[in-house]
């Protein structure tokens, strides 16, 4: 069972901040951002390409009330999920960064060479 299904089963705590039937909302032990908060299907769905879009319909209204909660709905924040292990993927259970409170560097996305592709 991964990380995510043992925080859902409340296995492990977590610091919650939402949740409803279907998703979870916490924040993350390592922010990177003022306000770091995932957001984790209850049901286990490896990644991005495995997901509904019935359950992403869901999902967005889910993460729109994460951000309303959280106060950045307003001055933006960036939304992420890294698929598969190229695309960064180190937990396989679909989740979404939701990241804000500050203006966000972009850091590796920057216009700097990439050296090490």
């Amino acid at each position: 069972m991964c990380i995510f299904c043992k925080i859902v089963n409340n296995e492990i705590p977590s610091n919650k901040l939402l949740e409803n039937d279907d998703f979870i909302a916490f924040h993350d032990l390592h922010p990177k951002a003022p306000i770091h908060v995932l957001v984790v299907p209850k049901n286990h769905v490896d990644c991005f390409q495995d997901v509904s879009a019935e359950m992403m319909a869901k999902m967005t209204l889910f993460v729109q009330e994460v951000t309303r909660l959280t106060g950045i709905d307003k001055t933006g924040y960036r939304l992420i999920t890294n698929n598969g292990d190229d695309g960064g993927q180190e937990v396989h259970h679909l989740h979404f960064h939701v990241m804000g409170g500050a203006k966000l560097p972009f850091g590796h996305l920057s216009d700097e060479p990439h050296k090490n592709m």
